[in-house]
């Protein structure tokens, strides 16, 4: 028997997403790339955004063994189509090649504290999809509880990276 709550909660979702992915084109992506670079990194577009937010919402058929927050992206990641060599949250955290950090998140980017990551859902809602302590579900990132986890980073994937997930690539700034 299927719950309605939960029901509520994925069209809900949905609903957001979709919110957030209109809102984002109106305003544009660019300003999160820097304009010296000679050949910019194409990262996810609206549509790529978009499969990755459907996938998350499928989350019972993507559902990884480990049951945990960096095993749920990664499931997500892969069924949207864009892989990466599995990263724990801690790897996620340092950054991992593959993903570009970004100050500024868009629906569907990769959101990271020290031991917790999640999947932007709609950042002027300041929402995010994860395992939670009731399972999978959604949160906002500013609340009490998230905020005393410490700042998050953001990641985007990089669609023409060279060798997308091949090896770990620690961010070594000390940030």
């Amino acid at each position: 028997m299927r719950n309605p709550r939960k029901t509520a909660t994925v069209a809900l979702f949905g609903v957001l997403a979709l919110c957030a992915l209109n809102a984002q084109e109106k305003s544009g992506d660019s300003k999160s790339a820097p304009a010296h670079r000679a050949a910019p990194r194409k990262t996810l577009n609206r549509e790529d955004r978009k499969a990755v937010l459907d996938a998350a919402l499928d989350w019972r058929r993507s559902r990884p063994s480990g049951h945990d927050c960096s095993h749920l992206v990664h499931s997500i990641y892969e069924r949207a189509g864009f892989p990466y060599r599995y990263a724990d949250s801690d790897d996620l955290y340092a950054g991992v090649q593959g993903f570009q950090r970004v100050s500024r998140p868009l629906s569907g980017d990769v959101i990271v504290w020290h031991g917790h990551a999640g999947i932007v859902v709609e950042p002027s809602r300041h929402t995010f999809f994860s395992f939670l302590s009731a399972g999978p579900g959604i949160d906002d990132y500013k609340s009490g509880y998230w905020r005393g986890r410490g700042q998050p980073r953001y990641y985007r994937y990089v669609k023409n990276d060279p060798c997308a997930g091949c090896t770990l690539a620690r961010n070594r700034t000390g940030e």
